[in-house]
């Protein structure tokens, strides 16, 4: 039914919306910057603005990217809040969580957490969440963190890459989950065993193979079977970051079955790149865990399709173009980290419809997937009474990836001349078009949102 001229701030019509009960003709009421009505298209919903979608066009829930690698402050030459936030709203991402590591500080005490929020504050477009971290020493910093909003803490159980940042042996994460769990917070795990990363083939020159064999799966494998039999004993709840070996899903699923409480993601680059087609020299590719074969990347397809892997999110992870080692292209020397905010959804898109999968699925381990892991009960999925943030898409338009176009500080990423299906042609974060000059994202806190 019809309420007078101007009910809702914003009404946005369209034959293709991605509600919970999947793709349908709808209209969608905003007020106040939240979702307040869903009816059938021709219901005739009134409003101060109303966008009428075009026939190519799909409005889709922001996306919730929860691995984000922001590094201001202390890093912010690497990459900082404002173009950090302004590549995940031109990818249709409307929330990211930051990592607690290669900012300076990290975010391992309640003050570090307050340097962050300072400079994030008032240039962010979308929203910001933060993780804490949990390092040899700081257990009692973790409560205080918590009370002051991290959605959770992230350890290493190998050298993280910056110094600042110290891993934990797997006796630390089990104290650490421990205290965790009496808060009922959440330990997520970069998952690769030093000692077997110690004892593999030394990583130098320009072949990736000679890097992939630097990084084994059984490294992987070994770490992901501890943070599986802490988690059992301790009864907390832990994540897998960015799963790349495929091994792993059998005890994972075995996990799960057995009420562990465990969730896992993956990322675009293990899902869209393999390691056959790596260049020599091509450090772009270069991240920890690494890009395996093409074998591995049908697995972990197969491991997203049946469950096993909760989401996909982009481990954002950038650095200055002279720690890439272009000139020399030595995978040893090169940070690790790959540069992908902005083109996730076009990227796992362009996968997903060759492999027959729908749109719906792909939105769900992107939005929905993610909220649900950060406990965000009011983000990931249009629907009544959340936030207004959506992005509207052309699921059959195609592009091919220009890296002096992206968003992100520094122009490197190893999609650079690829062609994808997919384009966010508008992002809206409570019911504005975000435009990249005003920034309007909040920073959130766990249990505001």
């Amino acid at each position: 039914m019809s309420e007078a001229f101007g009910a809702y701030d914003l009404v946005i019509r369209g034959q293709r919306i991605l509600t919970t009960a999947g793709i349908a003709p709808r209209e969608v009421g905003i007020r106040d910057g939240i979702i307040v009505a869903i009816e059938p298209l021709g219901n005739g919903l009134t409003g101060t603005e109303v966008i009428e979608l075009a026939d190519d066009e799909t409005l889709l829930p922001g996306l919730v990217d929860t691995h984000v690698h922001v590094n201001e402050p202390g890093r912010t030459e690497w990459e900082g809040f404002a173009s950090a936030t302004r590549a995940a709203a031109a990818g249709g991402v409307t929330t990211i969580i930051d990592m607690p590591l290669n900012s300076i500080p990290p975010t391992t005490s309640v003050d570090g957490l307050e340097q962050k929020r300072v400079v994030a504050k008032d240039q962010a477009f979308v929203d910001v969440g933060f993780w804490g971290g949990a390092i040899p020493g700081n257990k009692a910093d973790l409560r205080p963190l918590h009370d002051e909003g991290v959605f959770g803490f992230k350890c290493f159980l190998l050298h993280s890459g910056v110094d600042e940042f110290p891993h934990l042996d797997a006796d630390e994460m089990e104290e650490d989950m421990k205290e965790l769990k009496s808060f009922d917070s959440l330990m997520i795990v970069h998952a690769e065993d030093s000692h077997a990363i110690d004892r593999a083939p030394h990583p130098g020159g320009d072949h990736y193979e000679t890097f992939l064999a630097s990084r084994p799966r059984g490294a992987e494998n070994k770490a992901i079977a501890e943070v599986i039999e802490r988690a059992r004993w301790t009864g907390a709840r832990a994540h897998i970051l960015h799963l790349s070996s495929s091994d792993a899903l059998p005890m994972i699923a075995s996990a799960k079955r057995d009420g562990v409480n465990l969730t896992v993601e993956t990322c675009p680059h293990y899902l869209t790149l393999m390691a056959e087609e790596i260049p020599d020299g091509a450090t772009a590719y270069k991240c920890c865990p690494p890009i395996r074969e093409a074998s591995n990347r049908e697995l972990l397809w197969k491991g997203l399709q049946d469950g096993t892997i909760d989401c996909i999110v982009s481990d954002h992870s950038p650095s200055t173009l002279d720690l890439k080692d272009l000139e020399n292209g030595d995978f040893a020397v090169a940070w690790g980290g790959v540069s992908s905010l902005q083109l996730g959804l076009s990227l796992i898109w362009t996968e997903a419809r060759h492999r027959g999968i729908s749109l719906e699925q792909v939105v769900s381990w992107m939005a929905e997937k993610p909220a649900a892991l950060a406990r965000l009960h009011n983000k990931g999925q249009l629907a009544l009474g959340y936030d207004a943030d959506f992005s509207i898409f052309a699921a059959d338009e195609a592009f091919v990836v220009d890296v002096s176009k992206l968003k992100h500080k520094n122009p490197i990423t190893p999609y650079d001349g690829r062609p994808l299906a997919g384009v966010v042609r508008k992002t809206f974060l409570r019911g504005s078009v975000i435009d990249g000059q005003n920034p309007g994202g909040k920073l959130l806190r766990r249990g505001n949102v």
